[in-house]
């Protein structure tokens, strides 16, 4: 079976620096061939992003939710993500991205900001159902020199997280269906 994989840049930039350690953390993660990969560039679709309803952006949406894996990366814009990606993600409803597996990603010119993925972006991808398997990854651009040696410490420590999560997945009871619960109004 083929893992389903989806990269989601928040860059206006197309094929930016943040795509590229987007693409590479996967890379480094996962085991070549072993994965099915989206890259969906949202500089792509700036001029569809707001428009609603879209069938292309629902398509993407839809894509996403159906991934196994989502990396969502964006540079960091004003201490947090772009507004690309926020519309991106203000088109999923209430747990929307259930049972996706979701590493969020940002870049940065320094340090200052280094913990705006997991305090900004991670607190979303869970409220919308999606599993984070520890911190955000935080790259500083200025590091591209260094960037397979980085990613493959970050790799390291999300397969670690990753692994650990499965094997208590394997002792997990197999869920009743829920029924609804029938309202008192």
């Amino acid at each position: 079976m083929t893992l389903k994989v989806a990269v989601v840049v928040g860059n206006p930039k197309p094929n930016s620096r943040t795509l590229k350690v987007a693409e590479t953390l996967v890379e480094k993660l996962l085991t070549a061939g072993s994965y099915e990969l989206t890259v969906i560039d949202l500089a792509e679709y700036s001029d569809e992003i707001f428009t609603w309803p879209s069938e292309t952006m629902a398509a993407l949406n839809a894509k996403v939710a159906g991934s196994d894996l989502a990396v969502f990366a964006s540079p960091t814009y004003k201490a947090t993500y772009t507004g690309l990606l926020k519309a991106f993600l203000d088109r999923y409803p209430a747990n929307g991205l259930a049972g996706v597996t979701a590493i969020p990603v940002h870049t940065g010119g320094d340090l200052a900001h280094a913990m705006g993925p997991t305090v900004t972006l991670a607190p979303l991808l869970v409220e919308l159902g999606a599993v984070v398997p520890g911190r955000g990854f935080y790259f500083v651009a200025g590091n591209m020199d260094h960037l397979d040696e980085i990613l493959d410490e970050a790799a390291a420590q999300y397969a670690v997280n990753l692994t650990r999560s499965s094997r208590v997945a394997g002792y997990v009871m197999t869920p009743s269906p829920i029924e609804p619960v029938a309202s008192s109004r």
